[in-house]
């Protein structure tokens, strides 16, 4: 029987039970016409997880920082509470191509902490920007410049500046702008492990940048056809290893994952492995193809695993066996009588994250109707749990849910007929080392977690 690495018996990480979660905050209006500049487009913990960073389409960034131990008590709560607010992103006008560029962050990837400062990623379609936000609660007095009054100091009266203590200010200020290396739209950023560099990816190309230069990056991946018209296939995300600097995976939206060595050349067109799992003749449809598109994928914190998001499902792959899935989740499959409504309204092109919990030993995607799915991959459980304000009591256990297909249905059970797909879970992540999710609907964060299910939180 496969297993994967780590324990679901009571490490921090993977909290004794992932499947049995509790409400704990809610962040956001309960506005029933929400404005789309508010809505989150994109949700990460730090390494740590001690902070906690959104973007919106309104190209602003939130920062969350978890609350301290209370003196009564060494267990760490799980509420956050906002740190920092910063406008990252303005909307712009391509004059050349008479585009306008959206604020919309896409994506927001921390780096590891060197000093007291932190440092990230955030970019929309077009540019990258890495962020500095730090804490200053001294100030300098003092200079040689003008009297107390306000006068002109005389010559031959030096003073030694000193600092004073002020209130906190958090400051966030722009470091470096890395833009004009993408015709198309950025669909992925990702530090790499030597955190030195990162890439970013369109649906054609992969960049490699170096932190510190901006005026130029390395085209490692180009996909770009020589005419158009024999375009086949996109780039959907991308990724670097979580300890191997030279190792990247790039998916696409034939439900594919290519790995790549940067070592073998410079240019990475070439894979060294290729993962796909073989359609079976007999199930095609119209919409195979569409549904087969990977919308994310993810490393295991080992490196030994990976996951891929596709429309209905969430696939485990070993980076040893490219052959197929060593296990593979069905997140909806209820909606596949549905496929043809959901391509009429467009929903079935929406691109659903996944994530790993911090011992590699579960995993969390998003659904329809603010359903969000945690999958026990040990004991091959998963639960079906909704982010909703009418469950948001301090400490109230979520109560799973079940969807049924027509016929007779039982008191607790719900219609697929009467899901809401204007009610979505596109943005999740998971604390790294603590049982905490994040989970964004629309324009709230949710946050639970299972402290109470035998974890200390």
């Amino acid at each position: 029987m496969w297993k994967l690495y780590g324990s679901s018996s009571g490490s921090p990480a993977s909290g004794g039970n992932d499947l049995q979660w509790y409400f704990s905050q809610v962040k956001g209006t309960m506005d029933e016409d929400v404005s789309e500049p508010d809505i989150i487009s994109t949700v990460e913990f730090n390494y740590d997880g001690e902070l906690l960073a959104t973007g919106d389409k309104g190209g602003r960034v939130v920062i969350f920082q978890r609350e301290p131990a209370t003196k009564n008590s060494d267990v760490r709560g799980s509420e956050y509470n906002v740190y920092s607010t910063f406008q990252s992103h303005e909307p712009e006008f391509d004059y050349l191509k008479s585009l306008e560029i959206e604020e919309k962050i896409n994506k927001i990837r921390w780096l590891q902490r060197k000093n007291p400062a932190h440092f990230l990623l955030s970019t929309n379609d077009k540019t990258i920007k890495l962020w500095k936000v730090s804490e200053r609660e001294k100030q300098a007095f003092g200079y040689n410049l003008k009297e107390e009054d306000g006068r002109p100091r005389q010559f031959g009266r030096l003073v030694v500046p000193r600092y004073e203590p002020m209130e906190l200010m958090i400051e966030a200020s722009p470091k470096k702008v890395f833009s004009n290396a993408h015709t198309y739209h950025i669909n992925s950023i990702s530090v790499n492990s030597d955190n030195e560099t990162y890439l970013s990816a369109d649906d054609l190309r992969i960049n490699l940048w170096h932190l510190e230069i901006t005026d130029r990056s390395f085209n490692i991946v180009d996909i770009k056809p020589t005419n158009m018209e024999d375009l086949t296939e996109v780039i959907t995300a991308a990724e670097y290893h979580p300890s191997h600097c030279n190792m990247f995976v790039y998916s696409s939206s034939k439900g594919t994952i290519r790995l790549c060595d940067m070592r073998q050349a410079a240019l990475c067109d070439q894979h060294s492995k290729i993962f796909e799992e073989p359609e079976d003749p007999n199930s095609r449809s119209f919409f195979s193809e569409i549904i087969s598109s990977i919308s994310d994928v993810k490393f295991s914190h080992n490196g030994r695993y990976m996951i891929t998001r596709d429309y209905l499902t969430v696939k485990v792959w070993d980076l040893n066996m490219e052959s197929r899935p060593v296990q593979s989740f069905q997140v909806h499959d209820y909606l596949r009588s549905k496929l043809c409504s959901l391509y009429e309204n467009d929903c079935i092109f929406d691109k659903f994250e996944c994530c790993w919990n911090g011992a590699d030993t579960a995993i969390m995607t998003g659904s329809y109707n603010n359903f969000f799915r945690v999958f026990d991959c040990n004991s091959k459980k998963d639960v079906t749990l909704e982010a909703s304000r009418e469950h948001s009591k301090q400490r109230a256990l979520l109560k799973p849910k079940k969807i049924t297909q027509g016929g007779k249905r039982k008191k607790d059970e719900i219609s697929v007929d009467s899901l809401d797909f204007n009610r979505k879970i596109l943005h999740t992540a998971w604390h790294p080392n603590d049982s905490i999710v994040a989970v964004a609907a629309t324009n709230n964060l949710y946050i639970f977690d299972n402290c109470g299910a035998g974890n200390s939180g």
